[in-house]
């Protein structure tokens, strides 16, 4: 299966701050990939440097077989990749429906298919975005990603700070996307057993460097390895 996203020696940061050091890897069509680690290792910078919102120092992010390292952020989300941020970013002032019917193009995903996929979206449809839950609101965001009908999708610790029984409907929600609409997604988690549970692979970063690559169920396999890894050195 051919590769959707390569990355060649990555490295970027904020300005003159260097964060991601020198990363390679690469994603195939409909793969999933976990990025983990401990906090303040460059997780959320490397979802960034794939969009386009970091200082790009050298290497190379080819897209679909073609470098889009200089294109601003969005023409990277016009050819296909979306992005779940940490923060949500959701509207407040617009109603639920409105946060969706913004992010629109055309494409596979509509505003039914993000009520089938998030039927709690459906029932708030009406409801301003500073109105509904935590939970609501991260579905909202993620719903709002695929209507832009994306090949690659970013999502920034999208379980942070969410109650069970809210992470649970959203791993599901993840299952069928990744199993059923074959999307091909990037998951930074700070829960490495969640991610590790729903992704193909893993990628485990320490300052700014990969300290591991491989299969998440090989690492899902291995609790002193993964603990190991989570050790500041």
């Amino acid at each position: 299966m051919a590769d959707l996203l390569t990355v060649k020696n990555l490295r970027s940061g904020y300005g003159a701050t260097v964060v991601i050091e020198d990363i390679s890897f690469s994603v195939p069509e409909r793969g999933t990939v976990a990025v983990l680690g401990r906090n303040g290792v460059g997780k959320t910078t490397l979802l960034a440097s794939l969009m386009g919102q970091t200082t790009l120092h050298s290497g190379s992010i080819v897209f679909n077989g073609k470098p889009i390292e200089k294109l601003p952020i969005y023409e990277r989300s016009r050819i296909g990749i979306g992005v779940v941020p940490q923060t949500r970013d959701i509207f407040p002032s617009l109603t639920v429906e409105e946060n969706l019917t913004v992010a629109e193009r055309p494409g596979r995903w509509t505003l039914q298919r993000v009520f089938d996929l998030f039927p709690r979206l459906a029932e708030r449809h009406r409801h301003m975005g500073n109105q509904i839950s935590g939970g609501e609101q991260q579905m909202l965001a993620i719903g709002r990603a695929l209507m832009g009908s994306p090949s690659l999708l970013l999502m920034d610790e999208p379980m942070e700070g969410l109650a069970p029984i809210i992470v649970d409907a959203l791993l599901l929600a993840m299952q069928r996307l990744i199993r059923e609409d074959a999307l091909t997604v990037i998951l930074v988690e700070q829960s490495a057993k969640l991610a590790l549970e729903v992704t193909d692979r893993a990628l485990v970063l320490n300052r700014g460097l990969v300290a591991w690559e491989g299969k998440s169920s090989a690492l899902l396999a291995d609790p002193d390895k993964l603990a190991s890894l989570f050790v500041a050195h």
